[in-house]
């Protein structure tokens, strides 16, 4: 490892970023060349281990042989991006028919390129049912930036600022059983008509805040008794982060909508089959799920993942990595670890002691990201080994036993 980060390659191309490009939320001045297993290795040729996967988006890490063989049976395909919902293919048909394998009974898919559409069609869904009413959504949100999304999301005022929202109301995301907010949307729907309820799991951008078992619930209970499409947003947590398909699969409830998208290459929105619209053309988009590429490897991922018991992985890797993190409270400003599987909150007491272990990690090898206010996120690939969870554990003891 090159203690001097960035090298001389990588800051030649974060200058040209710079110049050309707008400059968003970049978190490090890492520039990625290549990958393997959990490691990222950048221009300069330093090795990082990968607690990212790219927000979740890299189930499998990096040069995974499955990912591969499907990149590379594509090589010399010239008709890779097709005009998806005017055209059928192949791989459009197989992804749907594996995706219903691990969603819920009488559920059908949409499939478009990110998890924004994918909550934008789940809202999309629910308005055709319930009409033009308000929707409902938890404080400390992040549901996409396109603009419906971004009226439901509600975790940092930067993402918002002067943006116009459609009707919306607002409920506290509970992650306690005894909070006395926990039947806040029973009250709010006895006395309002809205469109739908939205809400994550685990909040994502929020600060991979764990909702309470009786939250879920309870909001499941209040949609249903009330007639309101309830929608789960799985785009961060789905496809095994926490140890199962889906987070509300560990709450014992089932949505009426469900977004998704990151682990599953493409964007997807799933729903019961009763909410289908009549009109054909109702929903669609361009390029109905990006690439032709991108659904074999979607599909391919999925298999891979029931092959080889990464479900199970993400389970015991996620133990023993939350279980070190305990370890880390009281240390450094380190006051709560929570999460669910490998999907792993750190919080610090302030923003400042955050930012600024987040870079000591970077230098140190160890890949990680912000979260809400803040928070540290740990989603690191499916594939992760007990080696290398020992080795980030071990970055990290260091950087916090430091001022």
């Amino acid at each position: 490892m090159n203690h001097k980060l960035p090298g001389p390659s990588s800051r030649q191309v974060i200058a040209k970023m710079r110049k050309h490009a707008y400059d968003s939320t970049f978190m490090y001045p890492l520039v990625i060349a290549n990958g393997h297993d959990c490691v990222i290795e950048d221009l300069d040729g330093n090795r990082f281990i990968d607690f990212t996967s790219n927000i979740g988006a890299c189930p499998l890490g990096y040069s995974h042989p499955d990912v591969l063989e499907v990149l590379a049976e594509y090589s010399t395909n010239g008709t890779h991006k097709i005009a998806g919902q005017d055209f059928y293919s192949k791989e459009h048909a197989d992804l749907a028919e594996e995706v219903s394998t691990i969603l819920p009974r009488d559920f059908k898919s949409f499939f478009i390129n990110s998890g924004a559409e994918a909550v934008e069609n789940a809202i999309k869904i629910a308005y055709r049912k319930m009409g033009p009413l308000p929707g409902v959504s938890c404080m400390g949100a992040f549901h996409g930036r396109t603009l419906g999304a971004l009226t439901f999301t509600f975790s940092r005022p930067v993402h918002k600022y002067n943006f116009p929202e459609v009707p919306v109301k607002r409920i506290k995301f509970c992650t306690s059983d005894d909070d006395p907010e926990i039947d806040a949307a029973e009250a709010l729907l006895r006395e309002n008509k809205v469109a739908f309820i939205l809400t994550e799991v685990v909040q994502g951008e929020g600060g991979y805040n764990v909702a309470s078992r009786k939250f879920i619930r309870r909001l499941r209970k209040s949609s249903k008794s009330y007639g309101v499409p309830l929608i789960l947003d799985e785009v961060q947590s789905g496809l095994g982060h926490t140890g199962r398909w889906w987070a509300f699969e560990h709450y014992g409830v089932t949505p009426d909508i469900l977004s998704a998208a990151k682990a599953l290459q493409v964007g997807a929105t799933a729903y019961d089959r009763k909410l289908e619209p009549r009109d054909r053309a109702s929903l669609s988009s361009t390029w109905g799920g990006g690439s032709r590429i991108d659904m074999a490897v979607g599909m391919r991922t999925i298999r891979v993942i029931k092959r080889d018991r990464l479900l199970d992985n993400a389970t015991r890797m996620g133990g023993i990595l939350l279980r070190g993190l305990q370890e880390l409270v009281g240390r450094r400003g380190v006051v709560d670890v929570r999460g669910l599987g490998l999907m792993i909150g750190l919080e610090f007491d302030t923003k400042a002691r955050r930012d600024k272990k987040i870079m000591e990690l970077f230098r140190g090898g160890l890949l990680t990201l912000g979260a809400g206010q803040k928070s540290l996120r740990i989603i690191p690939p499916l594939v992760i080994t007990k080696e290398q969870v020992e080795a980030g554990l071990s970055i990290m003891g260091r950087a916090l036993s430091k001022a």
